[in-house]
This record gives C-alpha cells, structure tokens and sequence, in this order.
C-alpha cells in the first residue's frame, strides 16, 4: 500500500502536495482536529495517532492509498519516524509541512536557521540553561510549562529582561502573537496551542570553564579553584545528553561549569550553607538544569533519582566506600584529594570497585602585587584521580 505521511503545517498553509496526496488517499488516518476538515469528503476516516494502532489497521486493509495527517512537520519533533518503522513493508513518502517555529519567525521577520529547538510537549525539562547557552532559542509549549511560567523561570534565574516573543493558536482566526521582555509575560492565561521565542544577545556562546574565583556567590565553604576546575571538567568529559552528580558540591562552582556542559546535574551536600550557596550560584549563572539535594551521599539519594552517566566527588565526607557501593560500576568517577590520606584510601578503593585509576597532581601558582614588585603565591597542591571502568 502506498502511504503518505503528511505534515499538515500550521492552519492554513497546507501545501499543493499535501493536498495532491490527501485527494489521492482512499483512508484519511489522524487526530480529530486533523480529519475535521474532511468529514464530507466520502474518504474512510480513522482518528487515530498510536503508530501500532495505525500500522496493524493498514496491515489488514485492502485499500491501495493512504494518508496519515500530522500536525507540524513530519521530520521536526513529529510521530512519523515512528510510523515509518511500524509501516515496514509498505511504499511510504513523506510530505513537509510548515511547522509552527518556522510560520511564527516569517511573522516576526527574523530568521530561523540559528535557532536552537526545545520540546516541552508533554514534559518539564530545564529552561534557563538553554537561553543562557544560546541567543535564539524556540520553546515548543504544551506540557505542563505555559509560555508565562516560562517567563517566571526566566525571571527567577535572571533573565528578566530577555526579548520574548509568545504565538498562540498560530493560523487559527484568534491567532495571536506577543512580542516583550520576560518580565511583562509572566502572568498570561494559559494557551496550550503556544509557541515562545527568545532572543539573547548576551548569551554565552561558548562552555564557560575556569570561571574566576570571584564571580561565585561564596562564604566560608570550600570552593574548588577555576584551575583545578578546567582539569576536572576535561577529565569528566561530559557530553551534552548526559547527567552528572557532584557529590560534596560546596559552593557549587564545579556544578555549574558541569551545568553547562551536560544536561542535567545532581550537586549533593550534607552542610545546609553549602546547599544554600550552590543554589544562589545555580540562580546567578542561570543554571537550572541543577538540581541540588540537602544531605550526606549516598543516604540522602531519592530513590527515584536518574542514574548519573559521569560521578564527581569533590568531598566524600569519609563515605567512598559507601558511596562507591551506592553508584554503578560502569561510570566514571573524578575526584579530588587534598591530602596524603585521602588519596592513600581512594586509589586502591576505587581499584578495587573495578576501576583502573590514574593521578595527577596539579600545582597551581598565581601572581600577586606587593609594592612595586609581582610576587608569585602557591595554592595547596591538589591530587586529581580519575577512575575509568574496566
């Protein structure tokens, strides 16, 4: 049988293919809205969006043509790649449509090509750390997050004053489309049929590592140094769709620059002003892809937590052993060591977890003034080990 997988577009901008196939199609095959159109058409109409479903009702037809209408594109966050694996077997085309990001930039006059997509469709993921990272970013609503609280998280994380541009029921007669700062949409009504537009100018168009010292939020916590900071991100080696959990994170300066490297970190503490402050620096740079967790690692652990793909343990509060228990055998470990002793019970412990481990020893010395005169001033020696599965 021949199907079309046919990406509807935005309201009103079906293309003249789209519509070629749709008349060529004996069954028409999607959501209700979608088939409204056609109720008079004499064509068979089946409201339907499970792929399964849709597949064993085409396995059992005699018909020879038929079109399955999805909503958007059927390349862009669509239903159709799981269509066309359950339509093995079958000659299947698909068909573009004008999806929702590209009609609302036409009407903006801004252009789409740099412009980094983020789905909420039917879950809640991370908001500020994506305007951060990127100066034009798209937010494809229709979770729980409205375009206002969006705009609230924005605001929180300190992005008051981001250009926001809001389409709601795009290609219907009450389209509407919004154009301001975050801080002026923070209590529309809700629409579910909503796209949101940011445009940062300011973004960080690069992995900030090695931030100064000075720029976090700190008290008397510990903090990891912007040196030993870069050594630790590069052994960590994080990808973008990974998660990382920083365990001891202090003033939280190795879960930020984390933060901006993957997609979601865990930062753990058992000192409640370490946990404050990592939360304020999380707020001041924008990150809330992290997530941080009140207690001592592994005993605070929800147990529904993500498993981490990458482990950093800035302080294990005499708990490795536990903690080498608690965590999968196949992810790789980084920690840090200030003393003789600490590292004298993590190598052979991290050894023994079945893990080949490696040490480095980083000693850093910066510059100071006195008078006249540049002096050269030695932070304490750190050991960085890295525990790599066997």
């Amino acid at each position: 049988m021949k199907v079309y997988l046919i990406g509807t577009g935005v309201p009103g901008t079906l293309t003249a293919q789209a519509a070629e196939a749709i008349a060529e199609a004996d069954i028409l095959i999607g959501a209700q809205r979608m088939l409204a159109p056609y109720e008079n058409s004499g064509k068979f109409l089946l409201a339907c969006w499970e792929a399964e479903k849709i597949a064993n009702f085409l396995h059992n037809s005699a018909a020879c043509c038929a079109a399955v209408l999805l909503s958007g594109d059927c390349g862009f966050y669509s239903g159709a790649a799981k269509l066309r694996k359950a339509l093995t077997g079958h000659e299947v085309h698909s068909i573009s449509g004008i999806a929702s990001p590209v009609y609302l930039c036409a009407k903006l006059g801004i252009s789409w090509e740099d412009m980094h997509f983020v789905s909420l469709h039917g879950m809640d993921d991370s908001i500020a750390i994506h305007v951060r990272k990127h100066r034009k970013c798209c937010f494809l609503l229709g979770g729980s997050l409205s375009a206002a609280e969006v705009c609230r998280i924005l605001c929180t994380y300190g992005l008051n004053s981001v250009k926001v541009s809001v389409g709601e029921r795009l290609g219907y007669p009450e389209e509407r489309i919004l154009t301001g700062t975050a801080e002026i949409y923070t209590a529309l009504p809700r629409e579910t049929l909503s796209v949101l537009i940011t445009e940062n100018p300011d973004a960080c168009l690069f992995h900030p590592v090695g931030i100064p010292d000075d720029a976090f939020i700190r008290n008397t916590v510990p903090m990891t140094k912007a040196e030993t900071r870069c050594a630790i991100l590069s052994a960590l080696r994080l990808a973008e769709t990974e998660i990382c959990y920083d365990i001891g994170c202090g003033t939280g300066s190795v879960s930020v620059e984390a933060a901006f490297q993957c997609r979601q970190v865990f930062a753990f503490d058992g000192k409640p002003e370490a946990v404050s402050i990592t939360r304020q620096n999380a707020r001041k740079f924008g990150c809330d892809n992290i997530t941080v967790i009140p207690g001592s690692f592994p005993g605070c652990l929800p147990p529904d937590l993500p498993a981490p793909d990458k482990l950093f343990i800035g302080g294990s509060g005499g708990k490795l052993a536990e903690i080498l228990q608690a965590v999968s055998r196949d992810i790789p470990i980084v920690m840090t060591a200030v003393s003789l002793e600490t590292l004298g019970t993590a190598t052979p412990l991290l050894e023994a977890s079945g893990r080949t481990c490696t040490v480095t020893q980083l000693a850093v010395t910066r510059t100071r003034k006195a008078g006249g005169h540049t002096l050269f001033q030695a932070n304490d020696p750190v050991f960085l080990i890295r525990g790599i599965p066997i």
